[in-house]
Order: structure tokens, then sequence, then C-alpha cells
């Protein structure tokens, strides 16, 4: 059996790691290239770097960052924020990225997510998807989360993965922050329609949400930022917890 992932997720602007709720009020939450050390040293399975600003001021995400990250961590992460070309992306790649995330730059032209996978491979393509619901539906959002689309999650994320990407991020906006949970339901829906690995993101606040997560959303993978952050969930302590509750994790 596949060991479940737990990935912590730095939001990164102006060089420093924030962290907000439902997406807005953003706080300092420390230097990323700190944390990053820090997080392998205390057993994360990977890190995603998302460069929140980058598509809203018409950027690619640093280099810099990802090549001081690159020369402190041992474990796969993966970079996003204004990625939009096959040359960016070789040139994150180069600089030590394992695999680069794409958002609105993947629903502005799908065949962005074709290109990158023919060449560099499935596994370098995370298609990360911000949805919440409207009415009963869950509608993607672009832009870390500004733009609201008509498109749904669950097309969305069949068509991406047609398309050849290797897993889903599914960040739930209306969890995001909250520290009330992962959004169980679509996440195991997510499960039941794809054959890609799905990673929940939104809503963690407790050992119990990841436990949640992972046996009711069916998610492969939990990412979460302010409870590591701010020093309320030890990775280990949490890894430790799950194990004891049969799920399974590297320890």
């Amino acid at each position: 059996m596949l060991t479940k992932r737990i990935i912590p997720c730095l939001d990164i602007k102006n060089g420093r790691t924030v962290k907000g709720v439902n997406f807005v009020d953003l706080i300092d939450a420390g230097d990323p290239v700190e944390q990053a050390k820090q997080y392998a040293l205390e057993g994360a399975d990977e890190l995603v770097f998302l460069d929140i600003a980058a598509t809203l001021e018409g950027r690619g995400t640093t280099l810099d960052m990802v090549l001081h990250v690159a020369e402190q961590v041992n474990i796969p992460f993966t970079v996003g924020g204004g990625i939009s070309s096959v040359e960016h992306v070789d040139a994150l790649l180069k600089c030590g990225a394992d695999k680069v995330s794409i958002n609105s730059s993947a629903v502005k032209r799908p065949d962005l997510v074709n290109e990158l996978a023919n060449k560099f491979g499935s596994q370098c393509v995370v298609v990360a998807i911000d949805a919440k619901q409207i009415n009963g539906q869950w509608k993607v959002h672009l832009a870390g989360g500004s733009i609201p689309t008509e498109i749904d999650l669950f097309d969305w994320a069949k068509e991406v993965e047609s398309r050849g990407a290797g897993e889903i991020l599914f960040t739930s906006m209306d969890h995001d922050g909250t520290k009330n949970g992962f959004a169980n339901e679509a996440l195991a829906k997510l499960s039941s329609l794809l054959n890609i690995p799905i990673i929940a993101s939104g809503g963690a606040g407790n050992v119990q949400h990841f436990v949640d997560t992972f046996n009711r959303g069916k998610a492969d993978a939990a990412l979460a930022a302010s409870v590591f952050h701010f020093g309320e969930i030890p990775i280990s302590e949490l890894k430790q917890k799950l194990n004891k509750n049969n799920i399974p994790v590297r320890l």
C-alpha cells in the first residue's frame, strides 16, 4: 500500500511566507528557506511553494528562491505561481524543483498541461484547483481565488487528468484557513472519478482532520500551512498518530 504524504505548503509573497483565511487577511509566517529546511528535518514527505502574487503581478516564480530551497532540502518540492510556459518550467526544474504546479494558466490555455506532460513527464505536472461552492456547485476560481469562473471542479479535474496531469492539488476556498477540517465529500468524489493522486488542501486544524481526509476523503496526501508554520501540530507527532490510526505513513 502506498504511504500517505504530509506536505507543508508555503505561500510566498515578497520573499516571505504568508498565511490567511479564505485566501485573504494575510499575515507574515516566516522565512521560506529556513522553514523548508526545518520541515525536511521534521519528516515532511514533500513541500509545496506557491508564489501567490506572481499571477496577479504578471510575472513568473522567483528562480532565486527555488535555488536556495534546493540547496537546503533533500525531499521533493513543488513550485507554483505564474507558470505559463515550457521554458519557465525548464528553468525551475534546472534550479532544483521536482514538480511544478499550474493553476490559472492551465485554465486559460489547457494545452499547457499536454505540453508540460509531454516534455517533462506527468510526474512533474501538478494541476492546482482552487474552488468554492456557489449555489451548491463547486466552481473553479483563478488568480489566487480572486476570479470566479463557471467551470465545474469535477469536470475540470477529469479534463486535466486526460491531458496528462500527474496529480491534482485541490484547495477548498470555503475551508482554507478555517481549521474546521478538509472538504472530504468533494475529495472523495474526486478520488472516485480520477486515477491520479489527490492532494487535499484547506481546513487542517487538528490531527483528526488529517485522519478524516485520508479515511473519508480518500486523499493521497494532505497539505497544510498554518498548523505547521505556527507549531500547532508537529509533523513527527502527526505521523505517529496517523500510524496509530492504521494510516500508512513514512516514519
